[in-house]
């Protein structure tokens, strides 16, 4: 049975950084897509960044792209989610999630609901 296990969160200051990984266990990560997803209070979940190994397409979110890199180490069944220049509004839980034959495009949005299997999430907050 597959399982992911989200780390790297915590406090970052507006324009800092911080790497999120996502442990995968249980079954080989490049037989998955894998996903980032946020959720602020109040507000609904946000697809942020998808990796393909299906079709080896990526994407990313209006909000985050060209600050966050999404990147997979299939041998080791690692995902990891680089979040760069960070801002108050990137503060949320993250959550790492992943599917079989599914492609990331157009966008991370438009193949959210076809995740599966979920990990508990990593609390991330920038604050100055």
């Amino acid at each position: 049975q597959l399982r992911l296990v989200e780390s790297g969160g915590g406090l970052a200051q507006p324009g800092g950084s911080l790497k999120l990984s996502c442990v995968v266990s249980g079954l080989p990560l490049e037989d998955y897509t894998i996903g980032w997803f946020r959720r602020s209070p109040g507000k609904d979940r946000e697809a942020i960044s998808c990796n393909s190994n299906y079709d080896r397409t990526i994407s990313y979110a209006d909000s985050v792209k060209g600050r966050f890199i999404i990147h997979r180490d299939n041998p080791k069944n690692m995902a990891y989610l680089q979040m760069n220049n960070l801002k108050p509004e990137d503060t949320a839980v993250y959550f790492c999630a992943a599917t079989r034959s599914t492609g990331c495009l157009p966008s991370p949005a438009s193949v959210l609901g076809r995740f599966e299997t979920w990990g508990k999430g990593t609390q991330v907050t920038v604050s100055s």
